[in-house]
Formats: structure tokens, C-alpha cells, sequence
């Protein structure tokens, strides 16, 4: 038993010994261009983009600009202050806005889908409004070249 178990042990030092490796021999980056989700939030009762937004945007469509954007789905959300068509009114501005944001930093005109759910979905079971409906969801389908 002692001659097998200073065999495995040569063995496995034998294995350490060998050349070394690099990291990208080892381990497989993923690709930027892949599925994107992320949200953008909006303030109280309004459609423009914050200057974290913009920066948000802009920032993903660079990291993406090299990819093939099959399409951007932006779905525009409300929370439940205010009339049930002035929230979808305000969803669908939104959307608008970051739809416009992404042509505008350059992306090609992939099939943008814009939804808009105003306060569907804004108000907890308890009868509390959600405040963090006040965004865009946005799904972007992107896949290497």
C-alpha cells in the first residue's frame, strides 16, 4: 500500500511539474457579445434621461458595438400614482427615450420592440405602490459577428 500511494504521489507531482500554463489556456472569457439585460430608471413622474442613464446606455452600446444586435426589446413601466392612461402615456415615453438614446449613440437600426405595461403590476398584493416601477426594462438579444 505504501509503494501505490508514493506512486500517486510521484505521479500527481509529476503532473505540477510540467509547463506552464496560461491563464487563457485554462479559463474562456465570456463574450460581450451575448443576451443583455439591465434597467434604466427614470424620476418621479417623467420620461427624460438622467445623466446616469445616458452614461448607462452609452456605455452598452460601445461594449456592444462590435456584435450582431438582433433585437432590443424596451419595455416601458409606471408606478401607480397618477391616472391608469396618464401611466401608460409616460411608459411609452420612456421607452421612446431610451430607444432614441441607443440610435443616437450609433447603433445600427436593429428591431427595437417597445412595450409599454403603465402601472400593470405597480401595486403589491398588501395595497403598497412599488416606486421602482419608475424605469425601462431593456433585453438586448446580441450575438458575436
Amino acid at each position: 500500500m505504501k509503494r501505490l500511494t508514493g506512486l500517486l504521489g510521484a505521479l500527481a507531482l509529476a503532473g505540477c511539474a510540467g509547463t506552464p500554463r496560461e491563464r487563457a489556456d485554462l479559463v474562456a472569457e465570456p463574450s460581450v457579445c451575448a443576451p443583455q439585460r439591465f434597467d434604466i430608471y427614470f424620476r418621479d413622474s417623467e420620461a427624460g434621461l438622467t445623466d446616469a442613464a445616458r452614461h448607462a446606455i452609452s456605455l452598452t452600446a460601445t461594449q456592444l458595438q462590435n456584435c450582431d444586435i438582433r433585437k432590443v426589446e424596451v419595455v416601458g413601466l409606471a408606478d401607480a400614482r397618477g391616472g391608469a392612461e396618464a401611466n401608460l402615456d409616460l411608459s411609452e415615453r420612456r421607452a421612446l427615450a431610451v430607444k432614441e438614446a441607443f440610435e443616437a449613440a450609433g447603433w445600427p437600426s436593429p428591431a427595437f420592440s417597445l412595450m409599454v405595461a403603465g402601472e400593470s403590476g405597480s401595486t403589491t398584493a398588501a395595497g403598497t405602490n412599488e416606486p421602482m416601477r419608475r424605469r425601462t426594462e431593456v433585453l438586448i438579444d446580441a450575438a458575436p459577428r
